[in-house]
């Protein structure tokens, strides 16, 4: 594929050349500067980043599966926000998952080379098993990592639905994705730390795919996350605070209500509103495929 002379994420960035000689507020003063035109470029992107939600709400709504892919910063940024779905949304730890390229090992230290082989890439695409019913989103800042490339070159061989998330200028044409998601966001402060600008845009990108999927598959009722897993203390404490908010029941009556339903928020909303079993509530809901909204009309009006 043909890019630019030199990526954007490998030029200097006039603003910073003499960084080293600037005071230790000034240093932090330009690193915010810079930060600040990160959203803004992620918000050029939009349009695109609503085609890849659709895309992938469709698929997990059919049973499939999202999976990211990436090398070193984008890798881990993708395996860390597939990570934080199943607690947040309840999530089958297999629907969302994170490749990188080296394995579990380059989750925490470099692994030299291993970004540096198309067949790699198709290789972890092949061993994941992802089909057509799956997803395949590709993450590389500079847009040309090999790992990546190949790994969506052999995705689209097998019409495997694919996104590109890249940070560097690129014709949707030149790259072998469905969708190409692309916030330009210059030259870093550091020349070439993409962990910098253009991690933070992967991370921006990363939390508006999965959140917004997320609700529009009925794991938020308004902005309270009703599909939680209850893992831990905090967690659980949020899970009664939440049923206490839509029933406007006491705190005991929340636990009373979410220790039959296992800390299932929206079943103990339902079992609370209208004194209903576990088993009911899972009715209703199925009713309407997970959405609490439709689930608490329904209750209300029996």
């Amino acid at each position: 594929m043909s890019r630019v002379d030199h990526r954007v994420t490998e030029q200097r960035n006039q603003r910073t050349q003499d960084i080293d000689a600037r005071s230790t507020t000034e240093m932090l003063e330009l690193i915010n500067s810079e930060d600040q035109k990160v959203a803004k470029a992620v918000e050029k992107t939009i349009p695109e980043i609503s085609r890849a939600v659709d895309l992938t709400t469709e698929q997990l709504r059919n049973g499939g599966r999202l999976f990211y892919i990436g090398a070193g910063t984008s890798g881990r940024l993708g395996v860390l926000d597939a990570a934080e779905c199943s607690p947040t949304f309840r999530t089958d730890p297999e629907q969302v998952q994170g490749i990188i390229a080296g394995g579990r090992d380059a989750l925490i230290r470099s692994i030299e080379g291993a970004e540096d082989n198309e067949q790699d890439g198709a290789e972890a695409v092949k061993s994941h098993q992802i089909n057509q019913h799956d997803i395949l989103c590709g993450i590389a800042t500079s847009g040309t990592t090999p790992f990546v490339i190949g790994a969506l070159k052999y995705a689209q061989s097998r019409k495997i639905p694919t996104i590109a998330l890249f940070c560097n200028p690129v014709q949707p044409e030149e790259v072998p994705a469905d969708i190409l998601i692309n916030p330009i966001v210059g030259p870093e402060v550091i020349t070439g730390s993409t962990r910098m600008k253009a991690g933070t845009a992967t991370k921006l990108v990363l939390n508006m795919l999965t959140t917004t999927t997320m609700i529009k598959l009925g794991k938020v009722y308004g902005n309270l996350m009703v599909d939680l897993t209850a893992v831990n203390r905090k967690l659980i404490d949020r899970a009664e605070r939440i049923v206490m908010k839509l029933t406007g029941v006491s705190r005991e009556q929340a636990k009373a209500a979410l220790e039959p339903a296992q800390y299932r928020v929206k079943n103990a909303v339902l079992i609370a509103l209208g004194g209903i079993t576990l088993q009911q509530s899972e009715e209703i809901l199925s009713r309407h495929c997970g959405m609490l909204r439709a689930a608490i009309d329904e209750v209300k009006g029996q």
